[in-house]
């Protein structure tokens, strides 16, 4: 694909440099292709020498050479003792523009490989793995540009692998809000919450949670109303907009700037993307929510349906109710919202089918799966330090990850009552007040490096929420899991480890009761099979031919490089959904059948009618 060169903080296509600006246009380019192009010196380094000694030699060897005038002659050229067999200035010249030659060879086709990538993202655990695949990005000499709310909690201004420019807004989704959710639905579970409550809740949450793509919709209309930001990112000629659909606005982005689209994914907007992309037979392929593994019994299958109505229902009315005024605004009344989700090029699986059940897929689906897993680094010494004096009998980690500030205090003191009665170290990444019954094998952390630590040999378990990020990882480094699932997704995630024997699964319900903590850690602990499963999963996840991080950034490059992957993009994407599901040719042949049956019907009929007048006649 062909390169671009940037040129006062704008990007421009290399094919319309003329050759007397290529210097100037690439001192800006450098900046951010300076990954690539180190690795491009090294080879153009070792391409200079191997060329200048091969020149030398078949320079300066006479016709009939021998060993001994050849090595003497290139030493010649390195002495200033030598003046009969030196170079002449042109020879040198000459030389020079050789190498001047094989530069441009080497290093122009590598530095303009690099793209330039525009990016929608989202909040919370979502950007944690967005940000770890734009950062890999930039390492390949990408240059990354972020869209961002002046009200973002997670989102840097600024980062040294991104420009970012902060479109101001009155509104935004509070991690409050988040953390509401979770309190409240703790308590529910464990009683502490009256049913009407619960349901008033549920109701409030799901308007809660069309304000929250409403403050979206107000991001994008003061971002696309911001005519200097719009001019700027017109001009700054992206190759793609890499968006997660969760929020609807990078796809107006890209439609709005004509740019190809690379979903990373796992949901769009309501409903879990594989139900949207790929044919989706629910008869074993399960809802999320639902609590169901890929074998069903009948009832589990009426459930499946019931809430595949309900997550398509509600995903219908956000995409309607909020979306499709602002595209109707911005990329005219005749573009239907739910078609335009279904048209990106690339959609960028966050799973693969170590953990996910097997099901039909789609060609522009890409599996990467643990992508943001990698090999343990090093830990700080006062971990390495807690961690190595476990001894034999290792350390436990418990984390229930990003939006839980703390648990009841009451269900604190049983888990750490509990882990006080077991010989293992234990580090629990914990906010909030001290449990009063914390023993002396426990390290309360707010943050902890946790691929590493899972990463460690000394780990043995891990006690986990169920989100995508901790259960991907304790896969990857074959950690068996015990899990306390609080909300969305995170039961359906530690359900795929615990059908492949990985993980138990208690519920916040009955946690605190009867020892059903500790019974649970003991269990995982001295049981072999759930260490031998998580560790077989380890190895059927690694057993690939790229990583996933490779196969998520080649495919990412593919569309820069074929400004697309329309190709890959089946037509079931523009049938309306009789078409789709052939309704059409259902009731067309269903009533071509019934009016030859009615032919014949009536045709029989007429004939017995006459036969009857006939022989009535005869009497």
């Amino acid at each position: 694909m062909n390169g671009w060169m940037n040129e006062e903080k704008k990007n421009i296509h290399y094919s319309q440099i003329r050759h007397g600006d290529f210097i100037k246009h690439s001192v800006g380019h450098i900046q951010h292709t300076l990954p690539a192009l180190i690795l491009s010196i090294f080879h153009f380094l070792v391409a200079v020498v191997s060329t200048f000694t091969t020149v030398l030699v078949s320079t300066y060897t006479d016709p009939d050479p021998s060993a001994t005038t050849a090595r003497t002659r290139q030493l010649c050229y390195f002495t200033t003792e030598c003046e009969v067999n030196r170079p002449t200035q042109t020879e040198t010249m000459r030389l020079i523009c050789c190498c001047s030659a094989l530069l441009l060879l080497v290093l122009v086709p590598r530095a303009s490989q690099a793209g330039n990538i525009l990016v929608f993202p989202t909040e919370g655990s979502h950007w944690i793995n967005m940000d770890i695949l734009l950062q890999a990005l930039h390492a390949r000499g990408h240059h990354i540009t972020i869209v961002r709310s002046s009200k973002s909690w997670y989102i840097k201004e600024e980062a040294s692998y991104y420009d970012a420019y902060t479109v101001e807004v009155e509104r935004s989704l509070d991690q409050k809000f988040i953390t509401k959710i979770v309190t409240e639905s703790i308590k529910f579970e464990r009683g502490a919450l009256p049913l009407m409550s619960f349901l008033q809740m549920t109701v409030g949450m799901f308007g809660t949670f069309i304000e929250a793509h409403e403050n979206v919709v107000e991001f994008v209309t003061a971002m696309l109303g911001d005519q200097d930001l719009m001019r700027k990112l017109n001009d700054s000629k992206f190759d793609l907009v890499l968006t997660d659909p969760c929020w609807g606005g990078g796809v107006i982005l890209a439609k709005y700037l004509n740019l190809p689209l690379v979903y990373n994914v796992r949901w769009l907007i309501a409903v879990e993307a594989h139900l949207a992309i790929a044919p989706s037979p629910i008869s074993f392929i399960p809802i999320t929510g639902s609590g169901n593994t890929d074998k069903m019994s009948f009832f589990q299958r009426v459930k499946n349906v019931l809430l595949y109505t309900v997550s398509q229902t509600q995903n219908y009315m956000v995409a309607k109710q909020v979306y499709q005024k602002i595209s109707d605004k911005y990329l005219g009344p005749g573009i239907d919202f739910n078609q335009l989700m279904l048209e990106a090029d690339l959609w960028l699986m966050r799973v693969d089918f170590v953990f996910e059940f097997p099901r039909p897929t789609m060609p522009n689906v890409v599996y990467m799966g643990g992508f943001q897993c990698k090999p343990a680094e090093p830990l700080p010494e006062h971990l390495e330090e807690f961690v190595q004096s476990s001894g034999e009998h290792g350390v436990i980690l418990m984390s229930m990850g990003t939006f839980v500030s703390e648990l009841p205090a009451d269900m604190t003191n049983e888990m750490a009552a509990a882990f006080a009665k077991l010989p293992q170290k234990v580090i629990w990444r914990h906010k909030g007040d001290r449990p009063a019954a914390l023993g002396n094998n426990t390290l309360l952390v707010d943050w902890m490096p946790q691929n590493d630590l899972l990463g460690h040999p000394k780990t043995k378990l891990f006690v986990a929420h169920g989100g995508t990020n901790g259960v991907q990882e304790a896969l990857y480094h074959g950690v068996p899991v015990v899990g306390l699932p609080l909300f969305f997704d995170q039961y359906d995630n530690l359900l795929r480890l615990k059908e492949r024997g990985g993980a138990k699964i208690l519920s916040i319900t009955t946690v605190d009761k009867d020892d059903n903590f500790l019974k649970a850690i003991q269990e995982v602990l001295h049981e072999p099979s759930y260490r031998m499963n998580m560790q077989r999963l380890s190895r059927l996840h690694r057993d690939t031919p790229m990583t996933p991080m490779d196969t998520a950034l080649f495919w990412i490059e593919f569309v820069m490089r074929h400004k697309g992957a329309a190709h890959l993009r089946p037509a079931s994407y523009s049938l309306p959904w009789y078409s789709y599901h052939s309704v059409d040719v259902v009731l067309f042949l269903a009533g071509a059948v019934l009016l030859v049956l009615g032919t014949i019907f009536l045709l029989i009929r007429c004939l017995y009618t006459t036969m009857c007048k006939r022989k009535a006649k005869r009497d």
